[in-house]
């Protein structure tokens, strides 16, 4: 593809989007582009010098040489429908990614339903910490890097890969990790076995030269890993794994230090700064890339030890009426339960979920899985659903859920807006207790919202 010389992003604003939009504007292009609504993002964006228009309309596109867009925009937005009829190149913005990784000796892809955002995220610090200068796309913010995206001048691209739409199959992977594969996105995929034959195409992308580094403790992923005809090294806490935890010791924070084996001889000391074992997974997969690279391990441990965080993966981001208030990404169950058990081990008093369900189909979908992972919670509160790209088919709400949940003998409420369950929480928690705001929508607004009204010490 050759370089445009002006190119328009519809949905700038999403963390994907507004981090490939600095990419291209670092490679010299002209770049601008638009959004349903103002954001913090499309905020920043502007102050950068991006030309942003709110609202998608077709005069908006009009002189640009390529138009980028995200599978959540359909066909007959009319910025797409200008651009079709105006013979102006379109691109999706997996293919831009996948186009860009052509560029760079080493692609390092991370995929898998939980994780890879952190995981991306860590082994980009590591790799800049061991002197690699790499460039990285990532899926969230981290201020370690100052955003979503870094531009390096080292030979590697490290990448997270999503598997929403089978977006990962247009990537080039030289190297690639897997996570973890459960069930997410069963409005596009049919069942599990669906997606975990998307994960397996995803890692024969992988060359014979190249490497696939798999959670062995994942039945699905280790037997995947099994039928590959590349390298691969399985990491985990189990027995099996190629790269292994043990001597596991957990802090008063729920944060891990372990030694890490390689093949049962000890290979590096591990303290980590994030806590939960999932932390402690998303660490041994960076391990094991950064081994496979010959990356000095002293520093690797260094890095992870340095490392503090993805915005919205559980961060704290008030204390208020005495109460730690945290908002979190995770949009399904497993996500749900896993940062809930930090919430539990950490918090001396009552927590408090409060779930933004995200999209009607995902709420169907996974409806009785959010009926089994909120043990760890004391009262749940639940919002009205976050439709997103979806229209309202009427036959789910979130009232429906907290019913199913009540039913169940849980403590759960049904607070559709904002105010409601800010009103609530400010009328039952007290001080030692901690809340958690749960979603990969806009829930992290109520945090926001939370801390501007007052008796807040911000973080």
């Amino acid at each position: 593809m050759q370089q445009p010389k002006k190119v328009f992003f519809i949905g700038i604003g999403g963390s994907s989007m507004s981090g490939l939009a600095r990419y291209m504007k670092w490679k010299g292009c002209e770049v601008y582009g638009s959004d349903k609504t103002s954001s913090h993002k499309t905020e920043a964006l502007e102050k950068e010098g991006f030309r942003i228009f709110i609202g998608h309309r077709a005069e908006n596109v009009s002189g640009c040489d390529l138009v980028v867009y995200s599978a959540a925009i359909q066909e007959n937005n009319p910025e797409r429908t200008f651009a079709r009829e105006h013979n102006i190149p379109q691109i999706e913005r997996c293919e831009l990614l996948g186009e860009i990784m052509k560029r760079y000796p080493a692609s390092i892809c991370v995929s898998g339903t939980h994780g890879k955002t952190t995981t991306t995220a860590m082994l980009s610090w590591v790799f800049i910490k061991c002197g690699e200068d790499p460039s990285v796309h990532i899926g969230g913010e981290l201020e370690m890097i100052g955003g979503s995206t870094r531009m390096g001048n080292g030979e590697s691209f490290i990448c997270e890969a999503c598997e929403y739409h089978s977006s990962f199959l247009s990537f080039h992977p030289t190297q690639a990790i897997i996570t973890n594969i459960d069930a997410d996105h069963l409005d596009y995929y049919k069942d599990l076995d669906d997606i975990e034959h998307a994960f397996e195409k995803f890692a024969r992308l992988v060359p014979q030269s190249g490497c696939v580094f798999g959670n062995g403790d994942d039945k699905r992923v280790f037997r995947l890993l099994e039928r590959l005809n590349v390298k691969t090294v399985s990491f985990g806490l189990e027995p099996q794994n190629v790269i292994r935890a043990e001597n596991i010791y957990y802090d008063e924070n729920d944060c891990a230090s372990f030694t890490v084996t390689y093949f049962g001889h000890p290979l590096c000391e591990i303290s980590l700064n994030v806590p939960g074992e999932h932390n402690l997974r998303d660490a041994l997969a960076c391990i094991a890339v950064a081994n496979a690279n010959q990356l000095p391990m002293a520093v690797v441990s260094q890095a992870l030890q340095e490392f503090s965080g993805v915005h919205r993966r559980y961060e704290l981001t008030s204390v208020t009426d005495g109460v730690n208030i945290y908002t979190d990404y995770g949009h399904n169950p497993t996500e749900t339960e896993t940062v809930l058990k930090v919430a539990r081990a950490q918090c001396n008093g009552r927590v408090f979920a409060v779930l933004q369900p995200h999209t009607y189909s995902r709420t169907k979908s996974l409806f009785h899985g959010f009926l089994n992972c909120f043990n760890d919670a004391d009262q749940v509160l639940v919002l009205d659903i976050d439709g997103a790209r979806e229209k309202d088919p009427g036959d789910i709400n979130s009232g429906m859920l907290v019913e199913a949940m009540v039913k169940k003998g849980m403590d759960a409420h049904y607070t559709p807006t904002f105010d409601d369950a800010e009103n609530y929480l400010r009328n039952t928690w007290k001080p030692g207790d901690c809340a958690v705001t749960l979603g990969c929508g806009n829930v992290y607004l109520l945090n926001e919202q939370i801390a501007l009204h007052g008796n807040t010490v911000s973080r």
